[in-house]
Formats: C-alpha cells, sequence, structure tokens
C-alpha cells in the first residue's frame, strides 16, 4: 500500500511514516519545515519527501491513503483537493494507528500533562532491557533506543505517547481516544492546550473518555498524588487502578529521594514491600515518577500476576530524551542546559531541581513563550510565580504575537513584577536582543561566581542556543 503523509516532517507523523515503512508500505509524504534530523531519517529509510503543498502531486500519485496530520486545515491546497474531488481516502494519524497497528496490539499507552516523551522512553526501555521486542513509537529522540519508533510484532506490547491535543481538522477528538489502552497511564492533569479545551473540567472529561476504554484484563496507572487525576479514577469500576506517588497510600511508593550534581537517587515499594533502590543520572522528582510509572507498567505488561517479580534495575542506565534538560556546557564555572518546558508546573519543578543540584550557582532562566497556551495570558501569573524561582530570567518575544491581540502573554508585565520582587528580568524586543543581554550577563557572572543557564522552549528558540554556546566555548 502507498501511504502519503500530509505534514511528513513533524516528529509525530514523521516517527509514524518511518513505522509504515518498516512494516512494508511504500511511504511518501510533503511538508514546508523539510530539515535534519527528520528530514535525513525518512530518506535513509527511502521515504520521498516532497516540498511545498501542491494538490497536483496528488492526482499524480494517487496513493491507496492520505494521512492528513495537524498541520493542514481548511484552506490547505491538498485537503481542498482531497475533499472537493473525493477521489482518495484519507484519515488522521491516530486513526492510521488504531487501523494498521493498535488494534493487534497489547497497547501501553502513555498520558499525561507533563512527562509523557520521558515515561513512553522508559517504559520502552525497561521492556527492550528484559529481552522482549515491544513497539513502540515516541514524540521525540531517545538516547537509548535506536529511534523514536519500532513496530515490534503482532500480538505484542505497543508503547505509545498518549497526546490529549486532537487528532485532525476533521476529528477534534483527543488523539489518545484511538490508542486502544491495554494499560493506561495518566501522569498527571493540569490545563492546558488553551487553543482547543476551555478549562480543566474540559480536559478532565478528555480524560475521562480515554479511561473507558480500558479493558477489564487491562489496568490505569494513575499519579496518586495529584488531585486531578483522582477527580477521573472515583467512576473507574470496570479495570483495576494501581497508584503511584510518594504519599503513604499509593500502591507503588517513592521514598527516600535525594538528589545532586550527578543525578538523583529514590527507592520503590510495592504493596508497602521493598521493590527496588534505583541511583541514575535523571535529575528531580518528577523523573522519579515517571520511572516509577514506567516500572509499573513494565512489570504489569511482563508478570500480571506477580508483578513484583519484575526487577527494573535497567533503569540505572537510562540516558533520556534529547532536549529533556540537555547540556550543552558543563564545566565548574558554567552550566548551559536545553529544556522542552512550556509549562509553568515544569518549569517549577525543573528550577527547584536544579537550584538543589547546584546551590553554589547563580541561576538563569530564558524563557520562550511559544507553545499555543503559553502564548496567552491564561497561565500568565503561573509563569510569573514558576520563574520567580530563577536569579535571573529573560523572556522572548511571544512567537508570532500579533495573533492573540489583548489575549497574549504580556512578557513585560512579567518582567516587571519579577523586577520588584528583586530579580533582575528582562523582556527582550527579539532573539538577538536576548541573546545580547545574556551575553552580557552571564559571562561577567560566571566569573566570579558559578552560572547555570537553562533555555526553556518547545521550539528553535530563535537559533539563539547555539549561538551562545558558541560565543561561550
Amino acid at each position: 500500500m502507498h501511504i502519503y503523509f500530509l505534514g511528513i516532517c513533524g516528529t509525530a507523523m514523521g516517527n509514524a511514516a518511518l513505522l509504515m515503512r518498516a512494516l512494508g508500505h511504500t511511504v511518501s509524504g510533503s511538508d514546508t519545515g523539510v530539515y535534519p534530523p527528520m528530514s535525513d531519517l525518512l530518506r535513509d529509510a527511502g521515504i520521498t519527501i516532497l516540498e511545498g503543498w501542491d494538490a497536483t502531486r496528488l492526482e499524480k500519485l494517487h496513493p491507496d491513503l492520505v494521512v492528513i496530520g495537524n498541520v493542514a486545515s481548511r484552506g490547505h491546497p491538498e485537503v481542498e483537493w482531497l475533499l472537493e474531488t473525493r477521489a482518495l481516502p484519507y484519515v488522521s494519524l491516530p486513526e492510521l494507528l488504531r487501523l494498521h497497528i493498535l488494534n493487534r496490539r497489547q497497547n501501553i499507552v502513555v498520558s499525561g500533562t507533563h512527562g509523557k516523551t520521558t515515561t513512553t522512553a522508559l517504559t520502552t526501555h525497561l521492556l527492550r532491557a528484559q529481552g522482549t521486542d515491544p513497539g513502540y513509537l515516541i514524540g521525540g529522540v531517545p538516547l537509548d533506543l535506536p529511534s523514536g519508533t519500532a513496530p515490534g510484532h503482532d500480538g505484542g506490547a505497543f508503547v505509545i505517547e498518549g497526546d490529549e491535543y486532537d487528532s485532525a481538522f476533521f476529528d477534534k477528538r483527543s488523539k489518545f481516544i484511538q490508542y486502544l489502552p491495554t494499560l493506561l497511564l495518566i501522569n498527571n492533569v493540569e490545563f492546558d492546550h488553551a487553543d482547543i479545551f476551555r478549562d480543566l473540567p474540559d480536559i478532565l472529561r478528555t480524560f475521562s473518555h480515554v479511561a473507558r476504554l480500558v479493558p477489564r484484563n487491562g489496568a490505569i496507572i494513575a499519579n496518586g498524588d495529584d488531585p486531578n487525576v483522582a477527580q477521573i479514577l472515583p467512576a473507574v469500576s470496570w479495570c483495576p487502578i494501581l497508584r503511584v506517588g510518594t504519599g503513604k497510600h499509593n500502591d507503588v511508593r517513592i521514598e527516600n529521594f535525594s538528589e545532586d550534581s550527578s543525578g538523583s537517587a529514590f527507592s520503590l515499594t510495592w504493596k508497602n514491600q521493598p521493590w527496588a533502590a534505583v541511583r541514575w543520572s535523571l535529575p528531580g522528582l518528577f523523573n522519579a515518577r515517571n520511572a516509577a510509572m514506567a516500572a509499573t507498567a513494565a512489570a504489569l505488561a511482563l508478570h500480571p500476576k506477580n508483578p513484583p517479580q519484575f526487577s527494573p534495575a535497567a533503569l540505572s542506565t537510562f540516558q533520556g530524551v534529547k532536549r529533556r534538560q540537555e547540556k550543552h556546557i558543563d564545566s565548574d564555572r558554567l552550566v548551559v542546559i536545553e529544556d522542552f518546558g512550556h509549562h509553568p508546573t515544569a518549569i517549577a519543578a525543573t528550577l527547584e531541581s536544579l537550584r538543589a543540584r547546584y546551590p553554589r550557582h547563580r541561576l538563569v532562566a530564558a524563557f520562550e513563550p511559544r507553545s499555543n497556551t503559553a502564548v496567552r495570558k491564561v497561565l500568565q501569573n503561573q509563569f510569573q510565580e514558576a520563574l520567580s524561582l530563577a536569579d535571573t530570567v529573560f523572556l522572548a518575544p511571544v512567537h508570532r504575537a500579533e495573533k492573540y491581540g489583548a489575549d497574549c502573554l504580556d512578557t513585560a508585565a512579567i518582567s516587571s513584577a519579577l523586577q520588584a520582587e528583586g530579580k533582575t528580568a528582562v523582556a527582550a524586543h527579539d532573539h538577538e536582543d536576548l541573546l545580547r543581554h545574556l551575553q552580557e550577563t552571564v559571562a561577567p557572572a560566571s566569573a566570579s561566581q558559578p552560572a547555570l543557564v537553562v533555555f526553556f522552549s518547545n521550539g528553535a528558540f530563535g537559533g539563539i542556543i547555539q549561538k551562545f554556546v558558541q560565543s561561550l566555548r
């Protein structure tokens, strides 16, 4: 079958295209943002990438199926041709996965506002360490796996990142509704995706919908410390629930957590019995929770009758995911880290962890408001509170600010409020202005006091991370 991906170079679409190619299909696709590493991975797999949008190419290629990604909406030339001619069948990405892979697998669906990519990679890493051959689809670049995706085998486990964002312009349901979970992980739930969800109850509603899809012989693995997750669980009576967290009521408990500049350590108990002691390179209690969720999922998948029989020893070798607290410089006087953080809770958790690990360093945070929630005022106070955990804050311009008018995040107001708290804070006019402020501030500071600079963005940050690192080297 010839499958054509409309928007093929996105992380999820590109990995799904690689997955279909690995299953033996002919794959091609189009996109406007064609650049490495995804473009190289696709071409190396024998996938044809066509740059730009052109409705006539669909008529010429005449693929058997078109997969429409979130990049395409009404007005898109290839979409309009599909709707007008009805010449070719089309599906969303989640529907493609359900029809061609997930309906024949024991699916481990990793959901939650934060930590999905890391927890999906962790679960896959633990299963592979036991000699199994799970299929997986990860929305990032895992450092411990040969790629972001693998087909696995029919009837086996398939680990997938369960995104609550909508599926396509013609299907506004959350992606994870199509993912047929056998094991559903709910890592945390907060308000996010302000462009498609009205409020927190709206988010909770979609998580309750996916919870209804778990079969009686499956299970829900839930963050037992999260009050929002707790609102979903009382209605669940059709499958077991295992709670994971630090509180004494949890089935799997994280205890004795500590961290330093080399990583962190903690222990796990299963229903009050010792299970594992972990020392690894990843920082933060939030990553310890990701590990506990992943270990619980792997234990249930491999030893459903006696889960504690599973040993999560392979956690100690897990390296992480690219752009999740990725170090670009690590010296005695200066540390530079890039992080995918774009929600105030995630930013606050990372800054708290960095403060604990580097107590002598001046903590400098640079934040680019880019996600569909971060660009809006809806979480302005929360962003201010989170960023106040740093000593110095640099705010990049809001991505495509002209689209949001009065609803746009006010970086100048956040800067002024932080200054009133005694912080050094700058709302930059553009990325180059931010880079200049960083260079002027950090280089002298690192001469007298160690400095740690962390960049928060779910985008490219205008390319200044690489420029900053190169200028210091």
